[in-house]
C-alpha cells in the first residue's frame, strides 16, 4: 500500500510540475511589457497617445510633450494621464542633471513617477512615454518602473533607442517585447499594440 501511495503522490507531483511548466511557458509567450523604440522624431509619442485614446482599459502612466517658443523647442513637459503636468526639462533650467542643452528637473519627474506609476488594482494597463535619459535621472522613476515591470500589470512604454544603465537593463529583460517604429509602420503598429494589450489583459485576468 505504501508503494502505491508513493506512486500516486509522485504522479500527482509530476502533473503539478507539468502544469507549472506550462504556465511558465504561457507567461513567456505573453511578455508583460511592450517597448516602442525608434529614431527621434519618428512618432513614438504620437503612437502612444493614439493607443491611450483607443484603449478600452483603465490607464495609468504619463506621456511627454515638447515646449516650443517662436517655433523653437525649449523644453519638455511630463503629462500624467491623471493629474497635473510639470515641466521636466528646459533650456533655462540650471541643473546638474543635463541632456544636451536641457537642464532636467528631477523633482518634477519624482513627483509624477510616485503618483502616475504607483501600482493600482484599478489600472488595467500602464502607458509610459518614455524610458529615456531624462527620466532615468530620477531614482524614484527607475524604482517605480521596476515595480511595474515585476508586477502582473501590462506596460506599454517608449524607450530610447540607445542608452546604458536602466535603459539597457529593461531591454535585456526576458519578459519584454520590442517594437521598432518607422514612418511606414506606425499607423498599423497602433492596432497591433491595442490587440497586444487586450490579449495581455485577458491573460492576466485568467
Amino acid at each position: 500500500m505504501e508503494h502505491i501511495a508513493e506512486h500516486v503522490l509522485l504522479a500527482a507531483y509530476r502533473t503539478l510540475e507539468a502544469r507549472s511548466d506550462h504556465r511558465e511557458r504561457a507567461i513567456e509567450r505573453t511578455p508583460a511589457a511592450g517597448l516602442v523604440t525608434g529614431v527621434p522624431g519618428v512618432g513614438k509619442t504620437t503612437l502612444l497617445r493614439r493607443v491611450a485614446e483607443k484603449a478600452q482599459q483603465q490607464l495609468g502612466g504619463f506621456t511627454t510633450e515638447e515646449i516650443r517658443m517662436q517655433g523653437q523647442r525649449v523644453g519638455f513637459r511630463i503629462v500624467p494621464l491623471h493629474g497635473r503636468s510639470r515641466v521636466m526639462a528646459h533650456v533655462d533650467f540650471r541643473s546638474h542633471a543635463r541632456v544636451g542643452r536641457y537642464g532636467v528637473d528631477v523633482d518634477a519627474i519624482d513627483a509624477v513617477a510616485e503618483t502616475a506609476l504607483a501600482l493600482d488594482p484599478g489600472v488595467g494597463v500602464y502607458v509610459v512615454d518614455e524610458i529615456g535619459k531624462m527620466e532615468c535621472f530620477s531614482q524614484r522613476f527607475v524604482a517605480a518602473m521596476r515595480r511595474l515591470l515585476d508586477s502582473d500589470k501590462p506596460v506599454v512604454a517608449s524607450i530610447a533607442r540607445k542608452g546604458t544603465g536602466f535603459i539597457a537593463e529593461v531591454k535585456r529583460r526576458h519578459d519584454v517585447e520590442l517594437w521598432e517604429v518607422t514612418v511606414r509602420n506606425r499607423d498599423a503598429l497602433a492596432d497591433l499594440i491595442l490587440k497586444w494589450i487586450a490579449e495581455r489583459a485577458t491573460s492576466a485576468a485568467g
